[in-house]
């Protein structure tokens, strides 16, 4: 029997004159797409290509199909949607990109689709489900470039019901894993799959490039938050499996076609992986068990240049430097990761976006929050005390930039000296793109007085796509925005030793609390940020904008 298309195809980078797609057959195969063929590699008894596409035209469209073994699999005769496309850059567009972050897998029907506290599972309408939707029969010349996905592509720990069925039915040991939750790799390819596989979604990643970084529900709420939460999970019988797991899906599903052709043909381990005969998973868990281990082992941050815009994803999760007990300073990325972030943020670009799964600039309450969380934790009052401070950290999230006062100190410099033009020519804008927090906002960065011109800065956060926060939480996080919020919180961190901050932030957008997307939308160096939430239909409505250059 010929080998099947299982998932895909997925487009994931493009540039002027090249793509890269990612499929999953269900058998060794050959598979082709526009005359460029790539063999499929095995993993875990599952079967991957990443074919390479050159010689496109820049600024063009180019409808494809797929074929495995010489047979079409893509797109199907009865295909409501329309034929997969490559759009390519070209030096002069009006650059689009949609971004956001989390998203929960549920089927598209009610009561999953209800609005969020009208039932125990509704999740509301899927906002990448209605940019599909909007997508479908407009121009494809008018297609975004790109989709940025900031964390949370697939929820570990907060499985679909269809997922949980089938792992009641599997025959496996599961080392006690909960039965809610993934274990291992064989079951995270059932989530990528439920994730990915419906059919608007499955033509979205079709037809517009994506790429991607994990956040911590990827793995596990809370993941590397803390040397305490690391030794925690370490004495559970079922942890190593699921992280050795997470991370060998991880590099399989979103991590290769995150990289340029260029970074591929430079990547020792996916050399490794096309060069071996057989099944590489064990190869992919052992890499993966070093990567969780020694987080300098692999790099999972990337770089991709746009029409003169610079986006520089940062791993912001399994980097991360938890600190030692002899007094080596937390850091949200490694000091080897961290010296490779400024290199790829200087130079001469129209636009620099530093883009991190976790915000660096959050509500002024939480901020000292966070900020004296770091220093409770670490003993500055005791045991006791840090004992309950670590509790807090995990219960309610005190784990963004703020939390690392290093990183978060550091990243303001890079900001500072990148806006002023000391690592090349300062761009028309420097954003911070993240997630995470199920709400959407915009604040500006300032700095301290001293006479030099600098670049717009601003932090932009947009999240989720589709798991919105009750409306309990919501009332909470508006609190923490607040001015009382923020009086107390500062009291409290200056009490403790905590100085202020390097830079201040003031509020432009928001905050929103709907399943949700943004865009940049750039030419040159002009540009905008554009907000929209998810309505019934599916559709998208508009929230807000605002200019990245003054």
């Amino acid at each position: 029997m010929p080998a099947r298309l299982v998932l895909g195809p997925l487009l994931r980078h493009v540039d002027a004159t090249s793509a890269t797609v990612w499929v999953e057959t269900d058998a060794p195969a050959t598979v082709e797409i526009l005359g460029h063929r790539g063999r499929t590699f095995e993993v875990g008894g599952h079967h991957y290509a990443l074919v390479r596409v050159d010689d496109l035209q820049p600024g063009t469209v180019t409808r494809y199909g797929v074929t495995v073994d010489g047979a079409t699999v893509w797109p199907l005769p009865d295909d409501p949607y329309p034929a997969p496309a490559i759009r390519t850059v070209a030096p002069h567009d009006q650059l689009r990109v949609a971004w956001g972050s989390c998203r929960v897998s549920r089927p598209h029907r009610d009561p999953f689709d209800l609005p969020p506290g009208s039932d125990d599972e509704a999740f509301g309408i899927d906002a990448i489900q209605a940019l599909a939707e909007e997508l479908r029969d407009g121009p494809a010349e008018e297609l975004p470039h790109m989709l940025l996905w900031l964390g949370d592509q697939v929820y570990a720990d907060d499985i679909p019901p269809a997922i949980e069925e089938r792992i009641a039915a599997r025959d496996a040991d599961r080392r006690g894993a909960p039965a809610d939750q993934v274990a291992d790799f064989e079951e995270y390819t059932w989530l990528y799959h439920d994730a990915w596989s419906t059919p608007a979604v499955r033509w979205l990643l079709s037809t517009v490039a994506s790429a991607m970084v994990f956040d911590d529900h990827d793995v596990h709420d809370d993941w590397n938050t803390s040397r305490a939460w690391r030794r925690t999970f370490a004495r559970k019988p079922w942890w190593e499996e699921r992280v050795v797991g997470a991370l060998a899906s991880y590099w399989v599903y979103q991590h290769l076609g995150n990289l340029s052709p260029a970074a591929i043909d430079e990547d020792p381990l996916y050399a490794r992986v096309q060069a071996h005969d057989g099944d590489v998973l064990p190869l992919l868990r052992e890499v993966a068990r070093q990567a969780d281990e020694d987080p300098t082992t692999i790099r999972w941050s990337y770089v991709r240049d746009l029409c003169g815009t610079r986006i520089v994803v940062v791993d912001s999760r399994a980097a991360r430097d938890l600190g030692s007990p002899d007094g080596r300073p937390r850091r949200m990325v490694d000091a080897d990761e961290w010296a490779w972030v400024r290199e790829q943020a200087a130079g001469d670009h129209d636009h620099l976006f530093l883009a991190t799964s976790v915000p660096v600039v959050v509500g002024h309450g939480m901020h000292w929050l966070e900020a004296a969380s770091e220093v409770l934790a670490a003993g500055r009052l005791g045991r006791g005390v840090a004992w309950a401070a670590e509790r807090a950290r995990r219960a309610v999230d005190l784990e963004h930039w703020s939390a690392f006062g290093r990183s978060f100190d550091e990243m303001a410099e890079l900001l500072d000296d990148v806006a002023a033009g000391r690592l090349g020519r300062a761009p028309a804008s420097v954003v911070l793109l993240s997630g995470d927090v199920h709400h959407a906002y915009v604040d500006r960065v300032g700095f301290r007085r001293d006479g030099t011109a600098r670049s717009p800065v601003l932090q932009a956060v947009c999240s989720p796509y589709r798991n919105p926060l009750p409306p309990g939480q919501r009332r909470v996080i508006g609190a923490l925005h607040g001015r009382p919020a923020w009086a107390a919180a500062r009291a409290l961190g200056r009490a403790v030793g905590v100085p202020d901050p390097p830079v201040g932030w003031r509020r432009e957008l928001g905050p929103w609390f709907d399943n949700q997307l943004a865009w940049l939308e750039l030419r040159g160096r002009t540009g905008r940020l554009r907000f929209q939430r998810s309505a019934p239909g599916p559709r998208l409505e508009d929230l807000g904008a605002l200019p990245l250059a003054d």
